[in-house]
């Protein structure tokens, strides 16, 4: 599996991506999940994929060398748009050839990509890329996207991200956001590569690949998840069955009158012990005697 971050920021991009994929425990391998396809002065783009390993490198491997038949290519379209309608063109060239064969051995054709980055003077954009070829664009109301792993590193995102975040303070939380995925899923690994891309640049200027002596990452590990404990301990356990509004912290007042859903207990069940035969482990049939 895998886990990948885009942002699109009112300053730029950041992208992040672990590089872990496995078949299984005992399948276990290290591939780097982010591609980026840079001509400086001109054009700076980022793919992350997620899914199905060997799809994803043949969608690159497309994406990277094709040229359609009016000459459009990865490398001369002028506008992120028509770039993402060439990655989707790409799964689907991809699915049309694979798809097939994949499901007749039983494997799904599995494949989920986030692409970005800017084009000329463009302004910057993101896409998220599904297994169709279809895709979305990232917008203000919904300026970040993930693909893999996502659910683990998702509220951290969701509190502190909006377009007016500043790259580094992006770039830190997706790297919290990271390091809680790393912490719940194994399936998610280092090393990481982030990728922080500053609008009108057009080129990559920012970029590190960290593993697990990286000194911010290991600092972020440590800070994280000790000032979490801290927060966690400041708030007040609750008060159950106190006058309402008598203190910030009741959770069940007087004035409540709640009731679990209550199972009725079965006839052949008895009431409090009474009316029926109590239950014998096998253990206890042996030692009475009464073996069969």
């Amino acid at each position: 599996m895998t886990y990948c971050i885009g942002m699109r920021l009112n300053e730029g991009l950041v992208f992040l991506s672990d590089s872990r994929t496995n078949a299984g425990v005992d399948h276990v391998g290290t591939f780097r999940k982010m591609s980026v396809f840079e001509n400086p002065g001109e054009r700076m783009l980022v793919l992350m994929t997620a899914g199905n390993l060997s799809v994803s490198q043949a969608i690159r491997q497309i994406v990277s060398d094709h040229v359609d038949s009016d000459g459009r290519s990865i490398w001369n379209v002028t506008s992120m748009y028509d770039a993402a309608r060439i990655v989707g063109e790409a799964v689907r060239t991809v699915h049309r050839r694979e798809a097939k064969a994949l499901a007749d051995c039983g494997i799904d054709f599995n494949v989920s990509m986030i692409f970005g980055g800017q084009i000329g003077s463009e302004r910057c954009r993101l896409f998220q890329i599904y297994s169709a070829g279809n895709f979305i664009e990232s917008h203000d109301e919904n300026t970040y996207f993930q693909i893999g792993e996502a659910k683990y590193g998702k509220p951290i995102i969701d509190r502190v991200i909006n377009p007016a975040t500043s790259l580094d303070e992006a770039a830190k939380c997706a790297l919290i956001s990271m390091d809680s995925t790393l912490r719940s899923n194994i399936s998610v690994g280092l090393p990481l590569d982030l990728l922080v891309y500053e609008t009108e640049r057009l080129a990559v200027t920012r970029f590190v690949t960290i593993d697990e002596k990286n000194q911010y990452f290991r600092m972020i590990r440590d800070t994280w998840g000790q000032q979490l404990k801290n927060v966690f301990e400041s708030i007040v356990d609750p008060v159950w069955n106190a006058a309402p509004d008598t203190a910030s912290n009741v959770l069940s007042s007087t004035t409540m009158h709640s009731k679990p859903v209550r199972v009725a207990i079965p006839d052949h069940a008895g009431r409090g012990g009474h009316g029926s035969a109590p239950l014998q482990s096998l253990a206890q049939q042996f030692d009475s005697g009464e073996q069969h």
